[in-house]
């Protein structure tokens, strides 16, 4: 979760959201490396007093700077499409989780398990504990074993919503009448927040989402658990 004077990406909690903060670092360098060439050139052209009134053309100059940019841009493109790829694969969930967004509140079904339903509602600021965080928290997390295969199938019931937790990588549209799906791996335990990601109406920032990654033995229990409720 990102807090005060966070100024970098806040850990990742999935190999997805670790290639994408490679991304963006090996872009980052690239744009650093541009801006300093740039700049150091127009600083250059500030403080020396060279000119040469019969230059007319360069070819080779021009050839330079019309190529080097197409060569930047494919250092760029190639890392950025093969995550795009990995973003989209589905390998075999051990388990799938359907999500339907509503106006205001997050619905969930584990299908896989005795069909396991429930709603997701914000904790109202009047009710929250000192352990709970102010318009982040909800009455009914998600559960998840780690180092396990998860589908999310997401749709939505009312208007477009979009079900997001940047700390694990994933940013899914709910749509009605469709079903999108993703698939994520956890690699580690923790309590991690998102929030709905698409303006939906007038509550729009007070729909949040809460996942819990535990250890599979535990998760199994909260099955049973939650099968007898």
């Amino acid at each position: 979760m990102m807090t005060w004077k966070t100024l970098m990406s806040p850990d990742s909690a999935s190999p997805l959201m670790e290639q994408l903060t490679f991304l963006h670092d090996h872009a980052l360098m690239i744009l650093l490396m541009i801006t300093m060439l740039v700049g150091y050139l127009m600083a250059s052209l500030f403080f020396n007093k060279f000119n040469y009134r019969y230059l007319l053309e360069g070819q080779t100059i021009e050839m330079i700077w019309t190529i080097l940019p197409a060569v930047i841009l494919i250092f760029i493109a190639l890392p950025s499409l093969r995550l795009l790829y990995l973003l989209d694969e589905v390998n075999n969930p051990l388990v799938t989780i359907k999500t339907i967004g509503h106006q205001w509140y997050w619905s969930y079904e584990y299908t896989d398990f005795a069909n396991i339903e429930f709603d997701s509602y914000m904790i109202p600021s009047n009710e929250i504990e000192d352990y709970h965080f102010r318009l982040l928290d909800v009455d009914n997390r998600i559960t998840v074993p780690y180092n396990s295969q998860i589908r999310m199938i997401v749709t939505a019931a009312d208007v477009l919503h979009s079900w997001t937790i940047p700390t694990i990588g994933v940013k899914i549209d709910a749509t009605p009448g469709r079903l999108n799906q993703i698939s994520f791996l956890l690699n580690r335990t923790g309590i991690f927040f998102g929030q709905c990601s698409e303006i939906c109406g007038a509550n729009h920032s007070f729909m949040p989402i809460v996942m819990e990654s535990i250890s599979p033995e535990y998760f199994i229990n909260w099955i049973h658990y939650m099968s007898e409720i």
